[in-house]
């Protein structure tokens, strides 16, 4: 897309689908409260954890991460009949309103072409990680239970911070970040149309898209 297109498309999307009283600043401080407010009570629910026990910290990254790539590869970019949804917000409307050659928002208000919808939080929270953290708990018990919901709330701010960092302009002291620039070329190139459906499916760090190889390397 060129630039009078996106520029046409951000127009349309924000008369379209952000409500009137949308403030993408609250939004942001909404998510990353409510994130804390959960890292808080996880941390305040441990007792006396075991040194086996702590391992459910980098086993429930990985499995954020497998769970982030397989998310983002499959009904983020395959339409399919009961996740439509998700299909149209990211494939159609994300990836209209930001290409590889226009990555940067424009304005407080295109915060919500970034950030997951208020709703979403609910589902992650309500949904996925109360579902698993009981089954933790039925079967590990309650600390293996709340270091996992520890640790999957934390992935998923750092998930929510980066890529919101990948569209903030590359002037900006965020960028320069150590593995900032390594993370955000391997999102922007996600964002390149003629390759979005085939590479570079983490968001965060690309452990999955190496071990798939579906890593892009510019020399191809």
């Amino acid at each position: 897309m060129n630039e009078d297109a996106v520029r046409n498309y951000r127009k349309h999307f924000r008369e379209k689908y952000i409500a009137q009283d949308y403030n993408g600043r609250r939004h942001l401080v909404m998510t990353v409260l409510s994130t804390f407010a959960v890292i808080a009570l996880s941390l305040y629910n441990l007792e006396n954890v075991m040194t086996l026990e702590w391992l459910a910290i980098p086993g429930a990254f990985l499995v954020s991460n497998f769970v982030e790539y397989l998310g983002h590869k499959g009904p983020m970019h395959k339409k399919t009949r009961f996740l439509e949804e998700i299909f149209q917000r990211h494939a159609v409307q994300h990836h209209s309103f930001f290409t590889h050659e226009h990555m940067t928002y424009d304005k407080d208000l295109d915060f919500n072409a970034v950030l997951f919808p208020p709703v979403m939080l609910l589902f992650f929270f309500g949904g996925i990680a109360t579902t698993v953290g009981m089954i933790s708990y039925l079967v590990f018990g309650a600390n293996v239970a709340w270091l996992f919901v520890f640790t999957v709330t934390v992935y998923f701010l750092n998930y929510e911070v980066l890529h919101f960092l990948y569209h903030v302009h590359e002037d900006a002291w965020t960028s320069k970040l150590p593995l900032m620039a390594g993370l955000r070329r391997h999102h922007t190139i996600h964002h390149d149309r003629s390759l979005m459906n085939e590479y570079n499916f983490n968001i965060t760090y690309p452990i999955f898209d190496l071990i798939f190889g579906t890593s892009y390397k510019e020399e191809k």
